[in-house]
């Protein structure tokens, strides 16, 4: 399967983002501009998102063999994943160690959450609209804003919506994502067996998340014993985003 791929940076070593849940490659564009005087970053669109192709069915190992297919020409290199992107690029890490030189981790662990009743709230809600009836933009984010409220979150999901000549349409593939939440919020822990990633590895996690805490560490240090965690004032779950100047100096100071 062939990604799709935004490439920024021309010499030096090559970085490439895995990006999170209802995002696309472009996301990391601020990031990637300014690494790009000093690497090759590769922006990925990950399977079932933005620009890439769909799978009928969401399996984290399955994915991640498909990012690892694509990224072989690439390797080694250093590798970031935030959210489902941070779960993708750790099975990637497991199962094909010799592509990945050092690891970057974005506020996400290596472990199944209770729940994602809130972005099958955000799925069911855009499933719903009907698209037939849209002549701008703005008419999807006014349907979205009730269910939606934070406009950043509106404006996020938005992105997805591109219009074409047979009218607008989702690039994600919400069927897929909303009928199997609990393959997104999992972890493949019995299909990695007891496998673990020698390489270097840094955790970014948002002093205002709850996706990393303190009981995940003992799964962390399993699976990657070569980690470091730090934790970034100011920022919840999209710490690239809310702190991009602390994000980007730590990331400098880990791939150089």
């Amino acid at each position: 399967m062939s990604l799709h791929t935004t490439v920024l940076g021309d010499h030096g070593s090559t970085i490439a983002f895995c990006h999170g849940l209802f995002g696309q490659g472009k996301n990391w564009t601020q990031i990637a501009k300014a690494l790009s005087p000093d690497h090759r970053v590769l922006l990925l669109d990950m399977p079932n998102h933005g620009r890439s192709p769909w799978t009928e069915t969401f399996d984290y190992v399955e994915l991640a063999d498909m990012v690892a297919s694509h990224l072989e020409p690439e390797a080694p290199l250093a590798l970031v994943g935030h959210s489902m992107g941070g779960k993708i690029a750790m099975c990637l890490a497991l199962r094909h160690p010799e592509l990945v030189e050092r690891l970057v981790v974005v506020d996400v662990a290596p472990v199944t959450y209770a729940s994602g009743r809130e972005f099958v709230g955000y799925i069911d809600t855009m499933r719903q609209m009907d698209l037939t009836t849209l002549e701008r933009r703005d008419q999807a984010e006014e349907a979205l804003r009730e269910a939606v409220p934070n406009p950043v979150v509106r404006s996020f999901l938005l992105q997805n919506l591109r219009r074409s000549d047979d009218g607008w349409h989702w690039q994600l593939n919400l069927d897929l994502l909303g009928e199997d939440m609990d393959g997104l919020v999992g972890w493949p822990d019995e299909k990695l067996g007891d496998t673990s990633y020698d390489g270097a590895v840094l955790w970014v996690g948002g002093a205002g998340s709850d996706y990393i805490s303190d009981e995940h560490a003992a799964e962390m240090d399993r699976r990657f014993p070569r980690n470091r965690r730090v934790l970034v004032k100011g920022a919840g779950h999209w710490v690239h985003s809310e702190q991009p100047e602390v994000f980007l100096e730590v990331l400098r100071r880990f791939v150089r």
